[in-house]
C-alpha cells in the first residue's frame, strides 16, 4: 500500500516539475511539508523522493535539501518521457524524437551484425522473420510486434558487443509501445517485414556499409509511416488498452 502511494505522490511531483513548479536547481519542500500536503506519512514522502532520486530527477545537497536536477541528467525512461513530451505540443513529439534514438544505435549495430554474425545469428534472424511473416498473414499485431522485436533483439546478440543490451534495455518498454502503435497499420506492416529481409539479407552477406544502409533505410521509412499513417490520421477517441492509451499514459506516468 505505502508503495503505491509513494509512486502516486512521486508521479505527481515528477508533473510539478516537469510544469515548471520546482524549476531545475531549486529545493523541493521538506518532507514534512510534502507529507501535509500529500495527507501522508514522511515515511512514504521519504520513499517518493527516493524513487526520483532513482530517476536522477532530484538529488541531495547533505545539510541543503532536496534540489531539481536538470532534466538532460535525468536516467528514468518514465521522466525522460514526460520531460521530452513537455517540450513538443502534440503525442507526435517522443516517437520522432525515439526513431532519432534508435537511428544512432541501431545503424551501428547492424553494421557489428554484419562483421561479426554466426551462423547461430543468421537462423535467429531468419526465424524472427518467418514469425513476421506469419503475423502479418494472419494480421496479429501482438505476435508481430513480438518477432520485430525479436529480431532486433538478435540483431543485438549478433554485434557481439554485451554493453549494446544494457543501453537498450531502458528504452525497451517506449520501443515496445511505439511499436504497438505503428505495427496497427497493416502497411506499416508490409513495409516493416521488406525493410527487415533487406537488413537480414546485407547481415547474412556479411556487408558492413549495405547493413548500415538497409538500417537507415528502415528508419526512414519508419519515420514517413509514422507520418504517414499515424500522425495524420483523423484524431479518434483513444481506446482503453490500445497502443495510444499506453503512450498517454507513459506521458501521465499512469
Amino acid at each position: 500500500m505505502r508503495e503505491a502511494l509513494a509512486d502516486g505522490i512521486a508521479s505527481d511531483l515528477l508533473d510539478q516539475i516537469v510544469d515548471g513548479a520546482f524549476p531545475a536547481g531549486t529545493a523541493l519542500p521538506t518532507e514534512s511539508e510534502l507529507a501535509a500536503r500529500a495527507g501522508v506519512s514522511r515515511l512514504t514522502t521519504r520513499e517518493a523522493v527516493k524513487i526520483l532520486r532513482a530517476a536522477n530527477v532530484v538529488s541531495v545537497r547533505p545539510g541543503r535539501g532536496t534540489y531539481v536536477n536538470p532534466s538532460n541528467v535525468w536516467t528514468g525512461m518514465q521522466a525522460l518521457v514526460r520531460a521530452a513530451t513537455a517540450q513538443g505540443e502534440d503525442i507526435g513529439y517522443v516517437p520522432r524524437r525515439l526513431i532519432e534514438a534508435r537511428r544512432l544505435i541501431e545503424v551501428g549495430i547492424a553494421e557489428l551484425a554484419a562483421d561479426r554474425r554466426t551462423e547461430r545469428d543468421l537462423l535467429a534472424l531468419d526465424d524472427a522473420i518467418a514469425k513476421m511473416a506469419q503475423a502479418t498473414k494472419s494480421a496479429v499485431v501482438s505476435a508481430f510486434v513480438a518477432a520485430d522485436l525479436e529480431f532486433h533483439q538478435a540483431l543485438v546478440h549478433a554485434s557481439g558487443n554485451v554493453f549494446i543490451s544494457a543501453l537498450l534495455h531502458p528504452l525497451s518498454r517506449v520501443l515496445a509501445t511505439a511499436r504497438e502503435q505503428t505495427s496497427e497499420h497493416a502497411v506499416i506492416r508490409d513495409h516493416a517485414l521488406q525493410q527487415h529481409r533487406r537488413i537480414r539479407d546485407a547481415v547474412r552477406r556479411g556487408n558492413p556499409d549495405e547493413a548500415h544502409a538497409a538500417m537507415n533505410a528502415h528508419m526512414d521509412q519508419t519515420a514517413q509511416d509514422l507520418e504517414a499513417y499515424v500522425l495524420s490520421s483523423p484524431v479518434k477517441p483513444v481506446e482503453p488498452g490500445s497502443s495510444l492509451d499506453h503512450i498517454t499514459r507513459l506521458r501521465r506516468g499512469s
